[in-house]
């Protein structure tokens, strides 16, 4: 038995993805200015870490190779693609750092702003070029699904492992 997906395609999908870790940043900041206990930004921001981990995992694997192939420019999935790497590169340090740590808020704000960046981009590059294509976003949309459930049980189940 399939469930029903709640997503009209695959680019509502991703972009509800994007919408929720945007909240999860400004409740990032709201923490910080209302100068919250460390572990509450620490809970949070791995929340933040895990859903962006996931959310590229399935960019990558699915969604970029077939905007590759149905768009053809390959530019725009490349720089993606490099942006995804800068923004693993600054969960890395992240989840290395203590969350006591004097950077790590500003770290976190930073992660933050390049994800901004990157949204903006696909937004309004990406996404559009995507919607034009010959590509069938609709169907696309539960490749995009089972993946992302799946490594969001995979992701829980370390979490159980290591507590």
């Amino acid at each position: 038995m399939t469930l029903p997906i709640a997503y009209e395609d695959a680019v509502d999908l991703l972009d509800a993805d994007h919408k929720a870790v945007k909240k999860m940043f400004i409740d990032y900041n709201a923490l910080c200015d209302d100068e919250a206990a460390v572990q509450a930004k620490r809970e949070l921001a791995e929340k933040i870490c895990q859903a962006l981990t996931v959310h590229a995992q399935i960019e990558e694997e699915i969604f970029y190779p077939k905007v590759r192939e149905a768009v053809g420019d390959d530019a725009l999935v490349d720089e993606a693609e490099e942006e995804h790497a800068e923004a693993k590169a600054m969960i890395a340090l992240i989840q290395e750092m203590d969350a006591g740590d004097d950077a790590y808020d500003a770290t976190v704000k930073q992660l933050g702003e390049a994800i901004d960046h990157h949204v903006l981009e696909e937004r309004e590059q990406m996404f559009l070029q995507a919607r034009y294509a010959p590509l069938d976003l609709k169907t696309l949309a539960v490749p995009l699904f089972n993946r992302k459930n799946q490594l969001k049980k995979a992701a829980q189940a370390r979490r159980k492992e290591t507590t």
